[in-house]
């Protein structure tokens, strides 16, 4: 396997690291990246679909992405034009991106999970004048979307048509993809975000934006990740970017068609992973005898609870960082590898390189060492602002700093932790309780799998807590398992904290990112109170 100079080292500090990555030089753009590592890795292979049983070599990939363009330039796309993409992960969903990329155009990626309604205000939000839409997929195009873009505007993955993408593809001549100067902040995704507020806002993101989180999960460790696991949907940020991590590396993405926690650990183990994004729903699986048979160098974790987190790396043989990002400001914050110290202390770490960051106070003021305010970032390569929405993008970014919407604090030695979110709060009589921190604690007992707080209004204590609860397979929703919850969360939570309402739920409404959905929950009833036990009274309601 070619193996790079490498840009940073093990040996130096975090700090040194920083420097480094940020006087380095950046590609162009993501074509330009992409001709970089083939000439340095022509014949290695670049990706392989596991699911699919396909591989591609660098060179491969590279000859493929010109002959895409060469194909959406004969469609009638140019540079600036956007393309809306409804793919599952298959070969043709990053082919699409990086065809798009080499010719200066836009790409809508589009969640496979979206209905009619749905994939119509994408496509007309962003203003998007082509679909490559996957067969499987095609219930999408019924109702509200009939109508909205004319058939030769519409191309099929997998179907067997004279005009499907794959023969357009197939058809065109890689020498004929155009070749337009294309500056690292042109446009390169319209990245749609959860919605957790109403309708999906969608982030502009340049080449600059991908490159520089791409640089920075590459080499912030001064490590070398030569297999990278790529499971979510190529339609959310991670697969993008991870894809670009691994340019930076030139090593080999391993990408399966969808998440699995019964999988996942198997999954580290037969292609040998370097690097993942851990969910921490694999480890409420029952324990395998592969779990610690891996090669991982290291593990991304995302809210996963502080009291977990040693007997995460212990069971799974791995280093295992938190890490913070959002779709406006891709990376942001992670925990060094050497911060052996912070396992299990629920910080997601310092600044990533190019970021700066501040906590600061309703009024805008830095609030001191240790206390909670919102967590404010700046630096290039962030989200040029949302999609045709000049005072959200206006209210979100100031003077350059994005206002996360998240509250944190920060100890003396920089590392930030998480305290919730900055509207996720629930007020009642007086005191202010972090959805959060409560989640976090319920999700530690073994029946549970997920849960998610809201507030529902109350006469005299102006809002009560209610938790939605979705349980491990085999355990019991009753008013037994619940005196177990209130028990165990009363002795870990002040008491006002521990939810009166209690209502079982199957499956967790999610985000197109895969974060629970608190605005469906909402959504279910007029009167939570209704269908809930309460614990007070003792009685379902």
């Amino acid at each position: 396997m070619p193996t790079p100079v490498p840009l940073t080292l093990p040996s130096q500090t975090p700090m040194e690291r920083r420097q480094v990555i940020e006087a380095a030089a950046m590609p162009a753009s993501i074509g330009d990246l992409l001709d970089q590592a083939t000439a340095d890795s022509a014949g290695q292979t670049l990706w392989h679909f596991f699911d699919e049983g396909t591989s591609l070599t660098y060179a491969q990939v590279r000859t493929q992405s010109l002959q895409v363009g060469a194909a959406l330039a004969k469609w009638g796309v140019g540079q600036g034009d956007l393309v809306a993409v409804m793919l599952p992960n298959v070969p043709q969903m990053p082919l699409a991106w990086l065809g798009l990329a080499r010719i200066g155009a836009v790409m809508v990626p589009v969640n496979t999970r979206y209905s009619p309604r749905e994939l119509r205000y994408a496509i007309e939000n962003a203003g998007a004048t082509r679909l490559i839409i996957h067969t499987d997929l095609t219930d999408a195009l019924m109702g509200e979307m009939s109508g909205v873009l004319p058939d030769d505007a519409i191309a099929l993955v997998g179907s067997k048509a004279a005009n499907s993408w794959d023969a357009k593809v197939t058809a065109a001549d890689p020498e004929n993809c155009p070749r337009p100067h294309i500056d690292r902040d042109d446009l390169m995704n319209i990245q749609y975000t959860s919605g957790t507020t109403g309708l999906p806002k969608g982030c502009m993101l340049s080449h600059r934006y991908w490159l520089t989180t791409g640089m920075n999960n590459a080499w912030r460790d001064g490590q070398r990740f030569g297999r990278i696991l790529a499971v979510t949907p190529f339609s959310y940020m991670d697969p993008q970017w991870l894809l670009l991590m691994t340019l930076y590396q030139r090593g080999t993405l391993m990408v399966g068609r969808k998440q699995s926690a019964s999988r996942f650990s198997g999954w580290l183990a037969q292609h040998q992973i370097n690097f993942c994004l851990f969910p921490e729903a694999a480890t409420k699986q029952p324990p395998a005898a592969h779990d610690a048979d891996n090669p991982i160098v290291r593990a991304n974790i995302y809210g996963v609870r502080a009291s977990a987190h040693a007997a995460l790396e212990q069971r799974y043989g791995l280093v295992a960082r938190e890490a913070f990002g959002m779709t406006e400001i891709g990376s942001g914050l992670y925990m060094p590898m050497e911060a052996t110290d912070m396992v299990g202390s629920g910080s997601c770490g310092i600044a990533t390189p190019f970021r700066t960051t501040r906590i600061v106070d309703d009024q805008g003021n830095t609030v001191a060492t240790g206390e909670i305010g919102e967590l404010l970032i700046k630096g290039p390569g962030m989200f040029q602002g949302y999609l045709g929405r000049p005072e959200a993008t206006a209210e979100a970014l100031q003077d350059g700093w994005f206002h996360t919407g998240d509250l944190f604090r920060v100890d003396a030695r920089g590392y930030h932790y998480i305290v919730g979110r900055k509207k996720d709060m629930i007020r009642r009589s007086g005191e202010n309780i972090a959805c959060r921190e409560v989640e976090g604690v319920l999700r530690d007992m073994e029946a549970i799998e997920e849960v998610a707080l809201i507030a529902v209004p109350d006469d005299l204590r102006g809002e009560e807590v209610k938790a939605f609860i979705s349980l491990q397979q085999g355990a019991t929703g009753d008013a037994d398992l619940i005196g177990q919850i209130v028990e165990y969360a009363g002795g870990r939570l002040a008491s006002f904290k521990v939810p009166r309402y209690f209502e079982f739920i199957e499956t967790m409404p999610r985000t197109t990112s895969f974060k629970v959905a608190k605005t469906e929950l909402a959504k279910i009833r007029d009167d939570h109170r209704i269908g809930a036990f309460d614990r007070v009274e003792h009685l379902w309601r």
